[in-house]
Parts: structure tokens; sequence; C-alpha cells
């Protein structure tokens, strides 16, 4: 039983060469999108689906989470955050593989998680019976990493990714709860490092919330979203929104396509949060209320407010930003760093 009420909106009529990503602000769920894949034919039996697997791998070493039967499959913090609840391994794929197996068959061996690694790198050919061919109009020009994730039942907590997502249920059943990224004071993220894997993660556990505890919680719900999926059904979802992934069955397969649209010369936004924490955060409260208003004008609000009133060769990185000015600015960047 969900918390969260409000359930994700089903996008019908669209197959994956006309969904129209770029005009979609919220998630979707795509029901039976991936239903022809050979992996979902073969998902119905566990045992069926891991032979599928089996017979695309190179046993490329992978990284992967192990936990003890105590961890319920939530991959999380020990008590004081100090430190992860679950150890990471480096193995060869076949390994994980059959470690996840024993752990499907015996709850008392523990929980195995293979997440977020690159198809390519360990299942060549995969994509001849697995695969979406994104046309260009609705995706643009973005080409888009295609991921898998195996493992035991899990619950991973709420945390957001930069790209945009399609995620792709397999095997197994899973839940996505979902929160739009102005929700991010209303869901507590725990600490920038150490993290469960590479990014901040809410403190609220959402199946039994310490609302004295995470009071603003409850503002949260009220924004959540919810979706279901069987095998054979995708969940996009947009760039920066939150959302908590549950694997319910023993054994499961989710495969995902992270993108984005913006330039290949244009860097991490998050090297841009990193160094204003390093250089704004702890000046005075009046010089950060001032940087906000020069920011919402150079950055975030109307580019022709900066630029209608200047002539086009005085814009200089005003102007719209290219490969050689992106160049010309990081170089200028790692001076001002490495004084």
């Amino acid at each position: 039983m969900s918390l969260v009420e409000k359930k994700v909106k089903v996008l019908n009529g669209y197959n994956h060469t006309n969904i129209p990503f770029k005009k979609l602000s919220e998630p979707v769920i795509l029901r039976g999108l991936v239903g022809d894949w050979g992996l979902v034919k073969a998902g119905k039996s566990a045992q069926a689906a891991m032979e599928y697997l089996k017979q695309y791998s190179n046993n490329a070493t992978v990284s992967a989470f192990y936990g003890d039967k105590n961890i319920d499959g939530r991959y999380f913090y020990k008590n004081d955050l100090s430190e992860i609840n679950f150890e990471r391994k480096r193995l060869p794929f076949d390994q994980v593989l059959a470690d996840i197996d024993i752990c499907s068959r015996d709850a008392q061996a523990g929980t195995v998680y293979m997440g977020s690694t690159t198809v390519d790198g360990c299942l060549p050919r995969f994509r001849s019976e697995n695969d979406l061919v994104f046309d260009e109009e609705y995706l643009g020009n973005a080409n888009a990493l295609m991921s898998i994730w195996i493992g035991n039942r899990s619950l991973i907590s709420a945390h957001y990714d930069a790209p945009d997502n399609i995620a792709c249920c397999a095997v197994g059943r899973r839940r996505f709860t979902l929160f739009p990224p102005e929700q991010i004071q209303n869901l507590y993220p725990g600490p920038l490092e150490p993290t469960p894997g590479g990014q901040a993660v809410s403190m609220v556990d959402f199946a039994n919330p310490d609302f004295d505890r995470y009071p603003r919680f409850r503002e949260a719900l009220k924004a959540g979203l919810v979706a279901d999926l069987e095998p054979g059904d995708a969940i996009f979802y947009p760039s920066l929104w939150w959302h908590q992934v549950e694997a319910f069955d023993s054994f499961n397969v989710l495969v995902n396509y992270w993108w984005t649209t913006a330039p290949s010369f244009m860097g991490s936004p998050m090297n841009v949060l990193n160094h204003a924490m390093l250089t704004l955060r702890d000046r005075p409260e009046h010089e950060k209320q001032a940087w906000k208003y020069l920011f919402e004008y150079y950055v975030f609000g109307p580019k022709s407010n900066v630029t209608d009133h200047l002539p086009s060769q005085a814009l200089g990185n005003l102007d719209s930003m290219d490969d050689v000015k992106a160049r010309r600015l990081r170089a200028n960047l790692l001076r001002s760093l490495n004084r």
C-alpha cells in the first residue's frame, strides 16, 4: 500500500518511435511498450530469464551490491550515516547472476543487486531482441545510454538523476514513487557523501514515515505520484524528478535509457552546485540574496533581458554558448580554480 495516492498518467496511442518526449514535463506510463522483448517473454519464469541473460553474457566484470538478510532489500545507510549497509563488490557478470539466483531461492542468504550496468559492456547482442529505437524528431540528437539493473527484491530510496529517463520493466513487478524537483526540501536529502548509489537519497522511510522527524514530508505526499508496472511496461520521467524504486519479486530485471538533449560541450550542472557551495553558501545573507538576483538575471531568467539591449559584437559569453566558447570559458575557470 502506497501513501501516495495520485497515479502516474498512462500515455496511450504511442510506441517508442513517436513518444513526444520533448513535450513531456511529467512522468507517464507506457503500458506494454516492451512486451515483445525476448527477455520479457522469457521472464515468465525466473530461471528461464536467467538462462536468457546468460546466452548474451561476455562475463565482463561488473559492480554489485551485496546485503545481508537484515537489510530486507533496502540498500541504505547504517544508523549513524557514516557507512552504507551493504558491501560493494566487483565480480564477473556470471558470478553475480549466480549469487542473485542463490538469494532468490533462499531468503536467509541475503540479497544482491547489480545496478546501472551498461548493456553493451556486459551483454553484447542483447539489443538484437531487446531495444528501443527512438525517432530523432521526438528525442532530438541525443544518444541514449542503455543500462540494465538485475537483482532480488529491493528498495532503492528516492533520489534524482540528471538525464531524462525511460525505465522498462522486463522481469518482475516494480513500483515507482515520484516527486517533482521542487519537493527537494520536503524529501529531506541525506549526505552528499557517502551515498548508496552516487546521488543523495531521501532519508524518509516512505513505508513508515516519521512525521515528527520529517514533518514536511506530508507536503511532499500531496505532490507525489505512484506507478505500478508489470513486465513489459515502461515509465518515462524527466530530468531531476525524485524517484523511489521498489522491486517486488525474488528475481527482477529493469532496462533503462538515459539521455540529455543538451549539447555535448556543456559540463555537469553538479559542478556548478559544488562550486556554489564552495564560494556562495556560507557568505553573509545579504550577499547571498544579491547573488540570487545575478543568477536569476544571467542564468535562469529570459535570455532576451540580457542580450536585446546590446550590439551582437559585444555579447561574448552572454550570447549562446558553442564548443569554442565553452573551451575558452572552461580554460579560464581552470586557471582561476588552480590559483
